[in-house]
């Protein structure tokens, strides 16, 4: 039987098949939403930043090396320390290892400042009289005592009176030891008066100047009076300070 749809029957089919796509689109939609979501793109972390090089502070060109001997001395060598804390300058004290046993807190606190610590023999014997052993017994003891405050051994000997003779030297060199002396003395061990010493110091001085002083051996009061005019004027006319470590 041949069958025909009316106008209005073709409108009807055409009207079932939207409804028919709209609902399938929905469908798909629907089922779209309730779907999980794939995982994210990981946004990249941006690598760490390096840990900064630590930087040193460049040694002056202009200096001179103070130094200090016959200490550690429970009286004066905690004034020298303050002292040259305020003026911000670094020294090397030369200490008698008898000095270390009997103040061994000083010795510690002179190193924890950033000083160095150096040998200047157990009696503050005059090394050119000595024989081998004595000479021996003098520097180790010496180097013991202040390792155990430091925890490490000093490598620079200055002796006693700057006496040195090719003996010394000989025995110096076997024990692995630098000699130092100076090249600017204050002469403060002779008690002179702090402009005396003031004075001594400063004219003499040029850059890479070593200059002599004592924080223990007596009585320093005018090396103490007289060291922050010195520090000051180095300062003044430029000058840095450098310690000894040979």
């Amino acid at each position: 039987m041949d069958v025909r749809l009316t106008r209005s029957g073709h409108r009807m089919i055409g009207l079932a098949m939207m409804m028919l796509v709209s609902a399938v689109i929905g469908s798909v939609v629907v089922a779209a939403a309730k779907s999980p979501a794939g995982p994210s793109t990981p946004t990249s972390t941006p690598p760490a930043a390096a840990p900064a090089t630590p930087t040193k502070t460049p040694l002056p060109t202009k200096y001179v090396v103070l130094t200090f001997d016959d200490g550690p001395d429970a009286t004066y060598t905690p004034m020298v320390l303050d002292i040259l804390a305020k003026y911000d300058a670094k020294a090397t004290f030369f200490e008698v290892g008898q000095n270390v046993r009997k103040h061994p807190e000083l010795t510690k606190r002179v190193h924890g400042a950033g000083h160095s610590v150096q040998n200047h023999t157990w009696t503050h014997a005059d090394l050119r009289l000595l024989g081998a052993a004595a000479f021996r017994q003098q520097i180790t003891s010496t180097d013991q005592a202040i390792r155990a405050q430091i925890g490490s051994t000093p490598a620079c000997l200055r002796p006693p009176y700057g006496g040195v003779n090719p003996a010394v030297r000989q025995r110096a060199k076997a024990l692995g030891k630098d000699l130092v002396v100076w090249t600017v003395d204050s002469r403060d061990w002779t008690k002179p008066g702090t402009a005396a010493i003031v004075q001594r110091v400063l004219k003499n001085v040029h850059s890479g100047s070593v200059i002599l002083m004592h924080d223990g051996g007596g009585n320093r009061t005018q090396t103490v009076a007289a060291l922050p005019t010195i520090l000051k004027t180095l300062k003044a006319q430029g000058y840095g300070f450098r310690v000894l470590t040979c």
